[in-house]
């Protein structure tokens, strides 16, 4: 399922970034039909025209199609935090009765790296 929907999505990805080729293939394509359907100068063969004015204008729909999109996609939007009340208001500062030892704690959380003894800040030598 999420490899067809993976397909699905990059196929409408690629149509719609190759949207002028497919115009151009599908002139290829249909090239007699064009002419007989949409050509402007049928009476004037000596033109050689066989609907590539039909071309252009498909040419240029889909590229007026292409600058009518926005280029960003993202739109600026703005979002408000509303914080509540009990989170504005500042109680006093709690402070522990007796001074800490971190002592021990920072001995077991120690751990060596080899990173560290490369990088390191510079020190003077006296």
């Amino acid at each position: 399922m999420a490899r067809t929907l993976a397909y699905l999505l990059t196929t409408l990805i690629l149509l719609q970034t190759f949207s002028r080729e497919l115009v151009v293939v599908d002139y290829q394509l249909h090239k007699e039909r064009i002419t007989e359907l949409f050509c402007v100068n049928k009476d004037k063969p000596k033109l050689h025209c066989n609907g590539k004015c039909h071309l252009a204008k498909k040419l240029r729909q889909a590229t007026s199609s292409e600058s009518k999109a926005p280029a960003g996609g993202f739109a600026k939007v703005k979002y408000d935090a509303v914080l509540p009340l009990r989170a504005l208001v500042v109680g006093p500062a709690i402070w522990p009765a007796a001074p800490t030892r971190f002592g021990r704690l920072a001995a077991v959380s120690y751990c060596f790296s080899p990173a560290h003894s490369i990088f390191h800040p510079p020190s003077s030598q006296a």
